[in-house]
């Protein structure tokens, strides 16, 4: 099965790039979801967080208080580190199990920090979704609400626009109208079976 490792800086479109392509029925798997589903109420890896970040982290109710934990990290490298060092081995577990249970041509992995963490020898393809950064700027200011502090601080922990593009095989251009995106979308989802097929028949080979 072809693996195409989709990724792109905060605010420039994953999300709504993933739906567009499981509307071609392609598997997507999200490093984003399984996250949280790993932190969620009475998940040990909650515990493991409360425990290495202190129990500021959890609200009343026992859930994450995400906001905060954003704080800590992004004010303290080495902070940032602990919590990648946790949850980076984890997701990449859930993610292989996943895509061993897929049937399909080819499928889609969405990770924000695929490039981040260089851990790419399971991916055939990458797929960058691109946009100048002051679009992703406004764009999180529009989605999360966060000051421009706080949007600095996570822009400036992940990959470059120029560092994303110097290593995609594929991009999506982000930069105008959603309406723009499917045919980007479907251009790929052909080339992307033209490739599986090929794939399939040098692997028969």
């Amino acid at each position: 099965m072809l693996t195409i490792g989709l990724t792109g800086g905060i605010g420039s479109g994953k999300s709504t790039v993933s739906a567009l392509f499981e509307g071609f029925n392609v598997p997507v798997i999200d490093a984003d979801i399984i996250a949280h589903q790993l932190v969620s109420k009475g998940q040990p890896t909650l515990k493991i967080l409360a425990q290495t970040f202190g129990t500021e982290i959890i609200n009343v109710d026992n859930a994450l208080n995400r906001a905060r934990l954003k704080q800590i990290i992004f004010s303290n490298a080495q902070k940032k580190k602990q919590l990648e060092n946790i949850l980076h081995p984890l997701i990449y577990q859930q993610i292989e199990r996943q895509q061993q249970r897929l049937k399909a041509a080819y499928c889609i992995i969405s990770i924000p920090l695929l490039i981040e963490t260089a851990k790419t020898e399971f991916i055939d393809r990458i797929l960058v979704v691109d946009c100048a950064l002051e679009i992703q700027i406004a764009r999180i200011k529009q989605r999360d609400k966060l000051n421009d502090v706080d949007i600095d601080a996570i822009i400036a922990s992940q990959a470059s626009r120029e560092e994303r593009l110097a290593v995609a095989d594929d991009v999506i251009d982000n930069s105008t109208r959603t309406l723009q995106l499917r045919p980007q979308v479907e251009k790929l989802h052909t080339l992307y079976l033209l490739l599986s097929s090929t794939q399939d028949t040098l692997i028969c080979e």
